[in-house]
């Protein structure tokens, strides 16, 4: 273990140069490129490479879109990249585990199909048992994804039903159903235990059950966000009335269950973003409201929510109103929001911004030996403590230690950690032992991992992926 102790100091530099700022203080709106055609109902991923997927949507003239297209932060531009099997519209996009997303329904379809960000390419998978849009779709611990709820267009009924897509077989089977239909567009939200809130139900996978909490407090359009303290945040919607939004916001307790209220937005709110910060506070952007009279007005007014004091602030406008805009953390900690529907006309927007808090958290890095973030990396064997390497590959079952930077103090939401594509048992996450500003994750080697001398390890944290290095595996 003194070994791996030496070989931290060289790799990490000394401890006092380490400093993780946080982003209290207002910051700024700025345009960016425009997106190559205007959408709305469209989706936005963030890969690993740092480029942002934008997929699908509806256009000015109500074209439903199967184009696809890149931003990159670097220039602040857009380029197309594969195109889609088919237009989709109120679809979900789910970054996997080993770095494919996948696209599931939209309006009219039960088929899915998945991004492959090496290729640029789109490749059919499974089809869903049934066709959904205004779905949910989550990651799970297990790497599976749990899809629920929205709407069968081709019937306009609301569902029930949930499914759970395995990315190992491509394929989608049936789980538990919901009690209650919800408009879940941003309604759902992986708690830290491994179980998901999905509006106001908690599915366990390990049951394949959904459990009602009682709850009735938001209807549709909503969104939920887990807190860096494990606590689900629920703000805005609409309710019953269809001229009605709510500026109403709620804490789920996953300890105890419960929900409690919490201040009101500033404005009722529904088709709006809400996104966890690198700070730990909430950025929420636009949407449409009433609050002004009897017509929607689409707002470019944007609040936060700081969990610690309980209190809103204004932090400033965006350049343009938006309405189901897509809000995505970039790696740098700047937020790309983009697109969605505005004045006048309720049309589509091509138009993007970037908001640019007063300091910047980037994304996780993990270490390797070289020092530049690349090929083997500086993660060693929890009982040995020898580096995992060509030479002491990783088993199955086997415990790993490693340093990552760019988790929250404190935060109880642990990261994920894929390991040749699989996703691995997290044992531990915290402080680094006399590193300030490092943190330590232990995690347990997955089964099913191809066995070589160089498989990728990547850190993931509040949806935003560390760069890849390497260990050996047999």
């Amino acid at each position: 273990m003194k070994s791996v102790l030496v070989l931290l100091l060289l790799v990490l530099g000394p401890a006092g140069n380490v400093s993780i700022a946080t982003a209290q203080s207002p910051g700024t709106f700025t345009t960016t490129g425009s997106m190559t055609m205007p959408r709305v109902f469209h989706t936005a991923t963030l890969l690993p490479d740092g480029h942002v997927l934008i997929a699908g949507g509806r256009t000015a003239d109500n074209s439903v879109l199967a184009s696809a297209e890149l931003y990159d932060p670097s220039t602040g531009t857009f380029s197309l990249t594969g195109q889609m099997s088919m237009p989709r519209v109120a679809h979900t996009a789910t970054l996997l585990a080993d770095g494919r997303v996948l696209i599931a329904g939209g309006a009219e379809l039960p088929s899915a199909e998945l991004f492959d960000p090496v290729t640029g390419t789109f490749s059919p998978t499974g089809y869903m048992t049934i066709a959904r849009a205004a779905h949910t779709a989550t990651l799970l611990l297990d790497g599976r994804v749990l899809v629920a709820g929205g709407y069968d267009s081709t019937t306009d009924d609301d569902l029930l039903s949930a499914e759970l897509y395995d990315p190992i077989a491509g394929s989608f089977t049936p789980t538990g159903n919901l009690h209650r239909a919800w408009y879940l567009v941003g309604g759902a939200t992986p708690l830290a235990d491994g179980t998901v809130l999905v509006g106001e139900e908690v599915y366990d996978p390990s049951t394949g059950l959904f459990t009602d909490t009682g709850h009735s407090g938001h209807d549709f359009d909503f969104t939920t966000t887990l807190l860096t303290n494990g606590i689900a945040f629920i703000a805005g919607g609409g309710d019953s009335d269809p001229l009605a939004c709510i500026s109403q916001t709620e804490l789920y307790d996953p300890a105890n269950t419960t929900f409690a209220a919490a201040p009101r937005m500033t404005l009722c709110r529904f088709y709006h973003t809400a996104t966890l910060l690198p700070s730990g506070i909430v950025m929420i952007a636009g949407g449409g409201s009433y609050d002004a009279g009897p017509y929607q007005a689409y707002l470019s007014s944007v609040e936060i929510y700081d969990f610690s004091s309980g209190t809103y602030g204004w932090i400033g406008n965006m350049i343009a109103g938006r309405e189901i805009h897509t809000a995505t953390l970039l790696g740098d900690g700047r937020v790309l929001i983009a697109g969605g529907g505005g004045a006048p006309g309720y049309s589509a927007l091509a138009s993007a911004e970037i908001y640019t808090p007063s300091v910047l958290v980037p994304a996780p890095a993990l270490f390797s030996i070289s020092g530049d973030g690349r090929g083997q990396g500086a993660i060693w064997n929890g009982a040995t403590g020898l580096i995992v390497s060509p030479a002491n590959p990783a088993t199955a079952g086997e415990v790993l230690s490693m340093y990552s930077t760019s988790l929250f103090e404190g935060g109880v939401i642990p990261p994920q950690v894929a390991i040749g594509g699989r996703l691995a048992e997290i044992l531990f996450f915290g402080d680094a032992p006399g590193y300030p500003g490092y943190y330590q994750v232990n995690f347990r080697v997955p089964n099913g991992v191809a066995p070589g001398s160089a498989v990728s390890v990547r850190l993931t944290y509040i949806g935003r992926p560390s760069n890849a290095v390497t260990i050996g595996v047999q």
